[in-house]
């Protein structure tokens, strides 16, 4: 579909922010391209809007009555639903731009996240300023912050909402360049203390693949994760587990709890690890809560202090992995490097920890069910080895 023939849908709620929604159509059919206003609005649809919040409302799996039900709360929820499931259902989306307060912000974003990355999508909102990670999540959502809040046209809201505009438009319209490589792709999962592992496994599939890397920093998984489940990916080398450290224990970069249901959900050759399973993330040492302070820290930076995991947080990492690989329909093969399971987890080093590592791998190789397809391989090798990745590559092969 050429730009030409896409729509920029302009979303907000019409009975608050109705003019600087229209300002905003207005401003990218100046730029030739067609925009068509969208209401989310949970008590005043307007009358006006191309597709009013009646409509938008009775894309809710429950209709419209889900939706209007006088309470804010419970309708501003419903209203996100709803607009997710309409704005996947139309086929002519070239970007969706928001406006709003949280209220709005919450809702609009939703049906944002629910569209393809690379779908132009920008959102003006008063929340923009602070942590958005709950709005944007493992996607490509460019916040902009309103500045005045967004009640009502003025030299400031006028200059952020031209902006804004140009720049869905240019986004929707302007060349981008969407060349895939004709190799078939691969999503690799890396930390800083996993790198020279990652760097290895790139090195020798690259010419036969193209390697897509993740950090794994919470964001960096859950954006594997989503493309892994949307079929992007011919296999996945999930070395760097870490995420789920941080998930268990409190931890500042956290998966979320469906870490690793992409295997239940598409039989995707997967090659998994235990790197970095031996650290939980916080922010500067005095950051670290205060149940921790007589823990191994070991302060990485500034702005990064890790924890060293304990022998029962292993066991409970063990049984949470082990239990998300049994649910797999895809061919599977879990590596437990004997030799550590990242840079700090090595003789002499602050996190080296033998009795932990231990726990993690028995309670790993308890709890799988392993079958022809589903293998838990113990590798006397450190992660970081290239012992371990020549084994991470032969693996991923012998299951391609």
């Amino acid at each position: 579909m050429n730009h030409a023939t896409r729509t920029i849908y302009v979303v907000g709620c019409c009975d608050t922010k109705e003019a600087e929604l229209a300002y905003v159509a207005n401003r990218i059919r100046m730029q030739g391209l067609k925009a068509m206003l969208v209401d989310v609005s949970t008590q005043h649809p307007s009358p006006t809007a191309d597709f009013n919040a009646k409509i938008v409302a009775a894309s809710h799996p429950q209709g419209a009555e889900a939706v209007f039900t006088g309470d804010r709360g419970t309708a501003v929820a419903a209203m996100g639903t709803a607009f997710e499931h309409f704005i996947r259902a139309r086929t002519d989306v070239g970007g969706v731009i928001g406006l709003g307060g949280s209220g709005g912000t919450v809702i609009v974003t939703q049906g944002m996240r629910a569209l393809p990355v690379g779908t132009p999508r920008v959102m003006v909102s008063t929340m923009a300023a602070g942590n958005v990670a709950d709005y944007v999540g493992p996607n490509d959502i460019y916040m902009v912050n309103s500045i005045t809040d967004i009640a009502g046209l003025n030299s400031i809201s006028r200059v952020v909402l031209s902006n804004a505009a140009n720049a869905i438009a240019g986004m929707a319209s302007g060349a981008r360049d969407e060349t895939r490589d004709d190799k078939p792709a691969l999503g690799l999962t890396m930390f800083g203390v996993t790198t020279p592992c990652i760097t290895q496994i790139t090195e020798q599939l690259g010419a036969r693949y193209e390697c897509m890397v993740f950090h794994a920093t919470g964001i960096g998984g859950q954006s594997m994760e989503k493309l892994a489940a949307g079929g992007f990916f011919a296999g996945v080398l999930d070395i760097t587990t870490t995420e789920v450290c941080d998930l268990l224990f409190g931890g500042v970069l956290p998966a979320t709890p469906q870490r690793f249901d992409f295997l239940a959900e598409r039989p995707l050759p997967y090659v998994g690890s235990c790197g970095a399973l031996d650290m939980v993330n916080f922010g500067a040492k005095d950051s670290v809560p205060a149940s921790f302070k007589a823990r191994n820290l070991y302060v990485h930076n500034p702005q990064i202090t890790l924890m060293r995991t304990t022998v029962e947080e292993n066991i409970a990492m063990g049984r949470f992995i082990g239990e998300k690989l049994n649910r797999s329909i895809g061919p599977v093969r879990f590596l437990l490097p004997e030799g550590g399971v990242s840079v700090l987890d090595a003789p002499g080093m602050p996190f080296h920890d033998p009795e932990a590592d231990a726990a993690l791998f028995k309670t790993i190789e308890d709890t799988v069910r392993q079958t022809d397809l589903r293998r838990v391989i113990r590798v006397p090798h450190a992660i970081n080895s290239p012992e371990f990745a020549a084994i991470a590559v032969q693996h991923f092969n012998d299951i391609l």
